[in-house]
């Protein structure tokens, strides 16, 4: 939008800087300046400076620099209009536009905008009435506490046909009004206006600019056709280019202290304000539909890496390949998603309510790259154990890169996924069989391995298992997604006196067991096992240092336990080799014949020559 000459000139002229920026910095005059902490990083001698009569700000620690609207485009994550917009409103003046305004649809906009909000101020009174007694329990009972409901504006609709149309109409407002605002159902045959919102808990929604814009609402009653309900699509509501609770989502994720990457995308209302209420305030959802196109590019324009929390259900998995597979398209380097699948049944207010803050925090630090969700989408669409569905899946996958449209990213993704694809069908990387429940070591799905070589006897007869094979094993009950990633690694590698317990670990890890809260450790207690985990536990430490531990992401640990596994396996032939060749040695000796020990040196130094 081009702006008149003298309109930016003017506009900052009517905000001084120490007034806008002092409502979040605490202040002090200092000569002609104002002095305070740097809100772009962490001090503590002051070296931030406000200057009104110069018209900015300049921060020495970060070296950060800019006038009014700059400030609000670093600390709220305001485009430039949207900035220009919000100082215009506070300085009373009207933003120009390119075509002449119609006074008359720009008061009619204004209008429905104030009935919105008298609307809110009903729900929320009624939430506080005899009528909202109902709903203010089923609120207590999720956790929240009166302070909550009333931060996140919860209000209650009454189970009563017309008592929203009637309070608002009473105090001026049409009908038409009322309908533009999508507060209201008009019958096609003539009949009254009846409240469109009945019997729910209402959540207030406001678009980028912070305008209160349309409610959702959850019914209290079984009977209710719909569990949510929204508003329809209206002149100021589109559902698929808004996300409940993103303007405060995006100003904590823009406070420097926070340090936020981006976003987190929840399914939910109750699922947006659990993460606000553990101290993850940069939380949004979607209003009732798929993340679009549009509602991703939201997500960028706040961090680079939003992160999609979803329930690890088969729907959640459904919403994440969804989401994944419409952001290929929009990928730029440096602009991703990542995803956070939690343990299926639970959602994040239902953690919250049951492990805490922490548990919240330490699911979304475990986020998993985009690339893994098409992938495991993929593979698991149908069994790979022929060569037409192997072919169906290569074709797939390349259809889906195609559809990266920056070339760069495009390489990148190609690249790994042909690294995978090598990986899977060359090493054998198919999931193993299994019969009556229970796993069995040495399948696959091309059929048995062939007999234990000499590396696998030698391995399987050691009454102490090797170091290394002690931090592999501890490394998949600490971290299952290992074991069930690298599972036809795991089952064909000799452990000696670890078999039974690899074992048990491949089962439960494809058994499809809920296990119990303690995880895949208090399972494999269940089954027996606590005696040998207990002998892994001094393993722990040089485990977590080959591989590293929660510090790092779960595809780091996997690739580094790989090359773990892969150096164990090299040792074990080595071993194997150096056995037979002193068994063989031996024989020599034993024949005492000095012919077969001149041609048996031979061979033994032309072996070690290769």
């Amino acid at each position: 939008m081009a702006l008149p000459d003298g309109f930016l000139d003017e506009l900052k002229t009517r905000i001084r800087p120490s007034d806008l920026i002092g409502r979040t910095v605490p202040l002090k005059r200092q000569g002609r300046e104002f002095v305070g902490l740097s809100p772009f990083k962490k001090e503590r001698t002051p070296s931030f400076f406000v200057n009104d009569e110069k018209g900015f700000y300049h921060c020495f620690a970060s070296q950060e620099h800019g006038d009014v609207i700059t400030w609000l485009q670093k600390t709220q994550g305001l485009s430039f209009i949207e900035a220009v917009e919000a100082l215009a409103s506070e300085a009373g003046m009207d933003v120009p536009k390119d075509a002449p305004p119609d006074p008359k649809a720009e008061a009619r906009r204004r209008s429905v905008l104030e009935w919105i909000e008298a609307a809110q101020a009903y729900f929320v009174r009624s939430l506080q009435s005899s009528e909202g007694e109902e709903a203010r329990l089923y609120l207590e009972r999720r956790g929240l506490k009166a302070k909550d409901i009333e931060a996140f504006g919860l209000g209650f609709a009454p189970d009563r046909r017309r008592g929203l149309v009637q309070s608002l109409t009473q105090k001026g407002a049409s009908i038409q009004e009322l309908d533009e605002a999508g507060l209201i159902i008009v019958p096609d045959d003539g009949g009254q206006p009846y409240d469109r919102f009945r019997g729910r808990v209402m959540f207030p929604i406001e678009d980028t600019r912070g305008r209160l814009v349309a409610f959702g609402g959850r019914a209290m009653s079984k009977e209710q056709r719909a569990k949510y309900l929204n508003s329809p699509e209206t002149s100021l509501f589109h559902k698929g280019s808004q996300l409940y609770r993103y303007p405060q989502a995006r100003r904590f994720a823009h406070d420097p202290k926070v340090k936020a990457k981006g976003l987190i995308v929840a399914e939910g209302y109750m699922d947006v304000i659990a993460f606000a209420r553990a101290g993850l305030e940069q939380a949004v959802a979607p209003l009732g539909t798929a993340l679009t196109e549009d509602q991703i590019k939201l997500l960028w324009r706040v961090g680079s890496e939003p992160v999609i929390c979803l329930d690890g259900d088969s729907a959640g998995t459904r919403a994440a390949a969804t989401a994944a597979e419409r952001a290929l398209p929009l990928l730029e380097p440096g602009k991703t998603l990542r995803f956070v699948f939690l343990p299926e049944g639970q959602d994040p207010d239902d953690m919250l309510r049951e492990e805490g803050p922490a548990a919240l925090k330490s699911a979304i630090d475990e986020a998993r790259p985009l690339i893994d969700v098409i992938w495991e989408r993929e593979k698991a669409a149908e069994p790979l154990d022929d060569p037409d569905r192997r072919a169906g899946f290569r074709k797939r996958i390349r259809q889906l890169v195609a559809k990266i449209e920056d070339g760069d990213v495009k390489a990148e993704y190609r690249a790994e996924f042909d690294r995978r694809l090598d990986g899977l069908f060359q090493t054998g990387g198919m999931r193993p069989r299994r019969a009556g429940g229970a796993f069995r070591p040495g399948t696959s799905r091309f059929g048995p391995p062939p007999g234990p070589s000499g590396a696998l006897k030698q391995a399987r007869k050691s009454k102490k298992a090797h170091p290394t094979a002690r931090q592999l094993v501890i490394a998949c009950v600490e971290y299952p997604e290992i074991a069930q990633s690298e599972t036809e690694t795991l089952a064909e590698m000799p452990l000696g006196p670890l078999d039974s317990l690899r074992d048990a670990i491949l089962d439960a890890c494809l058994s499809g067991e809920v296990w119990p809260e303690g995880g895949l450790r208090d399972a494999l207690r269940q089954r027996g096992y606590g005696p040998e985990l207990a002998r892994l536990s001094p393993d722990r430490a040089a485990m977590r240092a080959s591989i590293g531990g929660e510090e790092v992401d779960p595809q780091s640990r996997t690739e580094a336990w790989r090359r773990l596994s892969n150096s164990y396996m090299e040792r074990v032939a080595h071993d194997a080799r150096t056995a037979e060749e002193r068994a063989r040695q031996a024989d020599v000796f034993e024949q005492g014949d000095p012919q077969a020990l001149q041609t048996f040196l031979a061979a033994v130094r032309r072996d070690r020559k290769r």
